[in-house]
């Protein structure tokens, strides 16, 4: 019975939920936790190693920051990131990303980080308006999309639609998208840190989401540590289950999967269902990578995602 509530939970923490709450429960508790935690990000940005600038897009969700790095005639390119994580996740990833790229890294409005909901609750359509309000602000058409974890359930999402401008995308392990975590057991770390947050099971959720949580900057990991600290929760309104068959399908976007050989979210499940129902799709594994395979390996990464988006 224990067993069967920590997955319930578990489950809860990375799908979210679809009740009515409101975008108190996604801030911070207090100004100050905010102000540290802003602190930590922006010394987090100086991480990137490109020259980029930073804007604020009103919408009618609130407001949107964005990252903008690249050279501003070069092929256009959004970047999604995962849970928690923020647009600063990237550092490793921007230099070869914006080489030719004009990219457009988006804080998720739910989540810690620099952009601001207005405090309405959000279904999954809420969520593709407000990309697309972002995208129409840029006028961004036929661009292509690098999305990690719970960014890569979003960009799936945008590429069901039957009126898109996506061009390719690249899903770096997709959460809940071609199918349930993988292994609950060793994500309930994940939880236990979401619940009493401290610094010793922060170093555990590290270590089951990466394979080389040595590679990742310190800097960055204070970020994402006071990430799990100060916000009240990290529940989206979006409630994130495995797209159908039917839904992946509808996808005729050329896609590449990334997916670590020892990701906790997905297995060999999520690589056979994408190269089954995804008509245009190309999938890799990532030798010695988890989760964090952006990190964990990212030249290798790298390297496959510049190749495929030329």
């Amino acid at each position: 019975m224990i067993k069967s509530a920590l997955k319930i939970a578990v489950l809860f923490l990375f799908v979210g939920c679809a009740s009515t709450q409101k975008f108190s429960d996604y801030s911070f508790k207090t100004k100050k936790d905010k102000d540290s935690y802003v602190k930590a990000y922006n010394k987090s940005l100086k991480l990137w190693d490109v020259p980029y600038t930073e804007e604020d897009v009103k919408t009618t969700f609130g407001t949107a920051h964005v990252i903008l790095a690249g050279p501003k005639n070069g092929k256009k390119l959004v970047l999604l990131h995962g849970m928690d994580a923020s647009s600063t996740m990237w550092y490793p990833n921007i230099k070869a990303l914006a080489k030719d790229h004009r990219v457009y890294a988006i804080d998720f409005l739910l989540e810690p980080n620099k952009s601001v909901s207005n405090g309405k609750s959000l279904s999954a359509e809420d969520i593709v308006n407000w990309y697309n309000q972002i995208f129409d602000h840029y006028k961004l058409t036929k661009f292509d999309i690098v999305a990690a974890s719970r960014g890569g359930w979003m960009a799936t999402l945008l590429a069901t639609q039957r009126e898109n401008s996506i061009n390719r995308i690249v899903l770096l392990s997709p959460a809940q998208t071609f199918k349930f975590i993988d292994n609950l057991n060793k994500t309930s770390s994940a939880l236990m840190l979401k619940l009493f947050p401290n610094e010793k099971k922060f170093g555990k959720t590290l270590n089951t989401f990466s394979t080389h949580p040595e590679k990742i900057s310190q800097t960055y990991k204070r970020q994402f540590y006071l990430a799990n600290k100060y916000a009240k929760s990290n529940s989206s309104m979006l409630k994130m289950t495995p797209f159908s068959e039917k839904e992946l399908e509808m996808i005729h976007n050329q896609v590449l999967v990334l997916i670590g050989d020892h990701d906790v979210i997905n297995g060999e499940e999520s690589i056979e269902r994408a190269k089954k129902y995804l008509v245009n799709s190309k999938t890799k594994v990532i030798k010695d990578a988890g989760h964090f395979l952006s990190i964990d390996q990212s030249k290798v990464v790298n390297d496959a995602m510049i190749d495929f988006l030329k």
